[in-house]
């Protein structure tokens, strides 16, 4: 092919060469081609075209290896956006994995670009899921995976901490379920301000998060609410810092931060997930109301079993009462009977002591009068006496005096 619009020196000018490059592009490329790729730029612009910037890494990730701009023309993206977005729960945005259909195209003056023309949400939805599986096996890895989903839920769940934003209509909603609830129960509800949606949520729920770890003992439990709001912007939940910091609470977190379809992956990690503000607020409505049924259940059974002893009681009490009379007889004749024996018995062995004593006497008498002074003068003995005293020794009498001696059958009188 020839250059077209030579000048001096038969050199191209800067738009011959771009037509020519244009014309080899539609030549070569002239068909349609499935890119994947990453968008590190995406913005919808005031005429309704969407421009994207799509980019290749290395596989250290860290590392442009491919950049190339694109565009989906407004016809095309009003086709396209909604049908992503209903398949996703998420509008096309920086930072996400695309397949897309694209047409090579190159302009004399805008360069060369990637038209648009159809887009895959189920490789999207592959790549979301991917990073999900890859924030939760980390967790598994790291050990925290389970550790708020085994906390025991509080009997009572009465003292609320809430992360969500003040002015989000879905935290109102929340609010006027639980403090209007239709059984009268009575909840403590204390607001930590977050950012729900934008590039500060991640800095901004971990903030509030350890706010609450400071004053655990002040609540029963977390919940982390978001009503309304972009679908898309549930990506930003989905981090491995906010799933461990919602795993490693010290109280139990209770998710409800998107809609019926939603999912992120701190549900994974929370202790209960639900998917609406107002069905956190019906959870622990429904909680508090099983625990006054339970309290219900105890107090009757408490009154049933009180009644049944006091019923027990009373007729054991009737039947000693009714006994008391023939029982006090029988001990009557019991103890009447004891002391006949304990009578009989001390009256056999008073008997017996005073044998003994008579008999000890007996022998006593017996003695005594063997032991008598006729007994002794029938065997030959003699007493003698002077001046009416028993003489034991004879060297103690003078010459001249008059002793008497006394003899079984008379006296003899003498002088010394």
């Amino acid at each position: 092919m020839n250059p077209t619009s030579p000048i001096e020196g038969g050199a191209l000018s800067l738009l011959a060469l771009n037509r020519l490059v244009r014309s080899l592009i539609e030549q070569a490329l002239d068909g349609e081609y499935w890119l994947e790729a990453e968008l590190s730029e995406a913005r919808l612009a005031s005429n309704g075209h969407f421009y994207l910037e799509f980019i290749q890494k290395d596989e250290s990730g860290r590392n442009l290896v491919a950049k190339a701009r694109g565009v989906a023309w407004a016809r095309t993206y009003n086709m396209i956006a909604p049908l992503f977005e209903r398949a996703t729960g998420e509008r096309l945005r920086a930072g996400m994995k695309v397949r897309v259909l694209v047409s090579v195209e190159f302009h004399e003056l805008y360069g060369y670009s990637l038209t648009i023309l159809d887009i895959d949400p189920a490789y999207t939805l592959g790549d979301m899921a991917q990073r999900r599986r890859e924030i939760l096996m980390q967790l598994e890895a790291d050990g925290i995976l389970e550790d708020n989903r085994q906390l025991p839920l509080p009997t009572l769940l009465q003292r609320i901490a809430i992360v969500s934003s003040v002015s989000a209509a879905g935290y109102g909603d929340f609010c006027d379920q639980l403090l209007h609830n239709d059984y009268g129960l009575h909840f403590s509800l204390q607001l930590f301000p977050a950012v729900m949606q934008g590039t500060n949520v991640e800095e901004s729920v971990l903030a509030a998060l350890a706010a609450i770890s400071d004053e655990a003992d002040h609540y029963d439990c977390v919940v982390i609410i978001r009503g309304g709001g972009a679908t898309s912007d549930l990506s930003d939940f989905d981090t491995y810092n906010l799933a461990a910091a919602v795993s490693q609470m010290p109280l139990p977190v209770i998710v409800g931060i998107g809609h019926e379809r939603d999912e992120t992956v701190l549900d994974f990690v929370a202790h209960t997930r639900v998917k609406t503000p107002t069905a956190a607020a019906a959870f622990l409505i429904d909680y508090q109301a099983q625990q006054l049924v339970r309290l219900d259940e105890l107090s009757r059974r408490i009154h049933q079993s009180t009644a049944f002893r006091l019923q027990r009681m009373r007729a054991r009490l009737d039947q000693l009462t009714s006994s008391l009379p023939r029982t006090f007889i029988l001990i009557t004749e019991r103890q009447r009977h004891r002391l006949d024996l304990l009578s009989q018995r001390q009256h056999s062995a008073l008997g017996r002591q005073l044998e003994r004593e008579r008999h000890r006497h007996e022998l006593l008498a017996q003695r005594l009068q063997a032991l008598s002074p006729e007994r002794q003068l029938g065997r030959g003995y003699s007493l003698t006496y002077a001046n009416g005293q028993l003489l034991r020794s004879a060297s103690s009498l003078p010459a001249g005096t008059r002793i008497t001696t006394r003899l079984a059958d008379g006296e003899i009188t003498s002088t010394i």
